[in-house]
């Protein structure tokens, strides 16, 4: 069980021109007030290994940022994320796993790729959600002890969405590999059950609420 503390602050630091100004106004801000203004994204967080952390909350409330925060504190041989994973050109699905064929198969499925000219064609010439779900099939076959998701499963049909969300699950407890991920998708909740959600909300800090009950919280 490790608890990692998580804080980023942005304050506003542009060159404001008349026409930025004028919206100030229209707002009842003035140029000095905006400058003081400083908007903090924190929380705390106690994980074990083989958790499930979800970070929701509405589009812009500051998710991608924790999950960045998180990730930094991760060791780079321990942690994989899906945005950095390239897709070939010149490889089949099946060929990009390594490993021998069955175990391929396996993380594909986990991944909901398994149609067998989706898995004979090149990860390029696949649709965004496809791309999405081989990235994840990758991840899940680099052996990582924590996968990083931002936008967890939202260009997905719903139905797919739950359906690799309940595998997640799965996979995280069979293997004891810690998933980090956001979205404001809360329709897959009843599938993932994380072990850790985190609401993020405009202002103030991330609500954060533990499976367990008597997991330590200090938030």
């Amino acid at each position: 069980m490790t608890t990692y503390r998580l804080s980023k602050g942005f304050s506003c630091e542009l060159r404001l021109t008349d026409k930025s100004i004028g919206l100030c106004r229209m707002f009842g801000l003035t140029a000095e007030s905006l400058k003081e203004q400083l908007v903090i994204h924190s929380c705390q967080l106690t994980i074990n290994a083989g958790d499930i952390i979800y970070i929701t909350g509405p589009s812009g409330a500051g998710k991608s940022v924790l999950l960045s925060e998180l990730e930094k504190q991760i060791p780079v041989t321990e942690r994989i994320n899906l945005s950095e994973i390239r897709l070939e050109d010149n490889k089949a699905l099946i060929d990009c796993i390594d490993g021998e064929l069955l175990g391929s198969l396996r993380h594909l499925s986990t991944a909901g790729l398994n149609d067998c000219m989706c898995l004979l064609n090149s990860p390029v010439n696949l649709s965004a959600g496809q791309q999405w779900r081989y990235r994840l099939a990758m991840a899940l076959a680099s052996k990582a002890e924590y996968i990083f998701a931002d936008e967890f499963c939202t260009n997905l049909d719903r139905i797919t969405a739950a359906v690799i969300s309940y595998n997640i699950r799965k996979f995280a407890k069979r293997n004891n590999v810690t998933f980090v991920l956001a979205s404001s998708s809360e329709d897959i909740l009843s599938d993932l059950l994380p072990d850790v959600l985190v609401m993020k909300d405009f202002s103030g800090p991330a609500e954060v609420i533990y499976k367990q009950s008597n997991r330590k919280k200090n938030n």
